[in-house]
């Protein structure tokens, strides 16, 4: 949600900033000022039926003590007459606040001045050099579903089965067995550990299924409920454990001392995929299941955001640079950026099959748009200036800290032998019991 009175007093500001995220969408900004306007108009009449109802009522008794029995008449009449306005004024007032309410829901977060203006990929802006070189084969390298197809179990079964997994549950699925599973595995932990002992998240194992308040605090609902799977009893499957993660502090008010706040959870994700016809349909990059380590974090306000963001953003360029897989950074143009964010860095790391650099994680700066639609606040620390500070609303992040299934990807590309075994990243083989090679 956005501050209604910061739209009604700067609506320039907001026409601007939307029309940066997609050309013509700050035309909205006209249409909030009219159900602003007709909501305001309603209570305004309301409240003066009220108040003239109020009146009257106090007015009728001693008219009628006096025997004035056409001012007795004419006060009866007015007091009913002021019931049916503060009834009509009251529906006016309910369907002129829904209309607004859902007008604000739908519209994307404001992105910062800073944030590169584009319609797609195309205008994301790369930050410095990268990092590492992509590795150099002397013959040609397989894609990772060529190679996990190719890698067998002892009784001649894919260790990464697209066919079995179908058959079950249909395209877009996946069955890891034997050593892929457990290097799948060995990856969630690893990051885990790296984030919770190195970088100081908490640790959190979440639900899964979440209701349709907690998808509409981080900004899944009311418009991309078409990317998420909903149950028949009205749950909704995550996308991301940014939903549970952040809905945690959902109707709070944290104390001072309680922020910055860091979480992280490994958690199967659930997306449709809708609109994506057509693209990354053969391999694991584009499931409606997998895995991801994610981030969070909730921090007081824009100037600890931003250094939250670059933070963030290097905690998940260190699995990569400790995986040893060549990656860079890039900084999301307005419109290629999701919806709830203000900034947002995408990692991108080398994939030898596609000769090209593909997204493994995605880390954004939200500012108080989740907390508004949550209700999440904290309040500063008693001063004496201050002595009695009012809560104000928290500013969130979430990042991957990784993509697991991409990273999956990533490691059997560029560590696979001409043979098509895969060596094991080294800081892995503790997690895999010592062995080196997937053979």
């Amino acid at each position: 949600m956005f501050d209604i009175r910061a739209i009604r007093e700067n609506p320039d500001a907001f026409r601007a900033a939307w029309n940066r995220k997609s050309p013509g969408l700050g035309d909205v900004v006209d249409d909030i000022l009219a159900h602003d306007g007709a909501l305001r108009q309603a209570v305004t009449d309301k409240q003066e039926a009220e108040s003239a109802r109020n009146a009257n009522s106090k007015l009728i008794g001693k008219t009628k003590a006096a025997g004035d029995v056409a001012e007795f008449e004419r006060l009866r009449a007015e007091v009913a007459k002021a019931k049916e306005t503060i009834e009509a004024a009251g529906e006016q007032e309910e369907a002129a606040r829904a209309e607004l309410d859902n007008l604000l829901l739908g519209l994307p977060n404001l992105p910062l001045t800073e944030v590169p203006e584009g319609t797609d990929e195309e205008s994301n802006v790369q930050q410095g050099n990268g990092w590492g070189t992509p590795p150099n084969f002397s013959f040609e390298p397989k894609d990772h579903a060529d190679l996990g197809a190719a890698l067998k179990t002892k009784l001649g079964q894919p260790l990464m089965d697209f066919e079995a997994a179908a058959a079950m549950s249909g395209a877009r699925f996946v069955a890891l067995r034997g050593g892929l599973a457990k290097l799948e595995r060995a990856l969630s932990a690893f990051m885990l550990d790296t984030q919770t002992t190195k970088n100081g998240y908490e640790e959190i194992n979440p639900p899964t299924l979440v209701r349709e308040e907690a998808m509409i605090g981080t900004g899944q609902l009311p418009k991309f409920g078409e990317d998420s799977f909903q149950t028949t009893n009205g749950m909704w499957l995550i996308a991301t454990a940014e939903i549970s993660l952040t809905n945690l502090v959902r109707e709070t008010i944290l104390a001072d001392d309680q922020l910055p706040l860091r979480m992280t959870a490994h958690t199967p994700c659930f997306r449709s995929e809708a609109g994506s016809a057509g693209r990354d349909t053969k391999g694991m990059i584009r499931l409606h299941q997998f895995n991801k380590v994610e981030l969070v974090s909730i921090v007081r306000g824009e100037d600890e955001g931003m250094a939250e963001l670059e933070r963030m953003t290097k905690c998940a360029e260190g699995i990569l640079e400790a995986l040893e897989l060549p990656y860079r950074r890039m900084l999301l143009c307005t419109g290629d950026m999701g919806a709830g964010a203000r900034k947002t860095y995408d990692l991108e790391v080398w994939l030898p099959s596609q000769n090209t650099y593909r997204e493994i994680s995605s880390c954004s700066y939200c500012g108080d748009f989740q907390a508004r639609r949550m209700d999440a606040r904290w309040r500063p620390a008693t001063t004496e200036d201050n002595p009695k500070p009012k809560p104000e609303f928290v500013h969130t992040l979430n990042g991957s800290g990784l993509a697991v299934g991409r990273t999956l990807v990533a490691v059997l590309e560029n560590y696979q032998e001409e043979d098509g075994s895969i060596r094991v990243p080294d800081v892995l083989v503790p997690y895999m019991g010592g062995v080196e090679v997937i053979r």
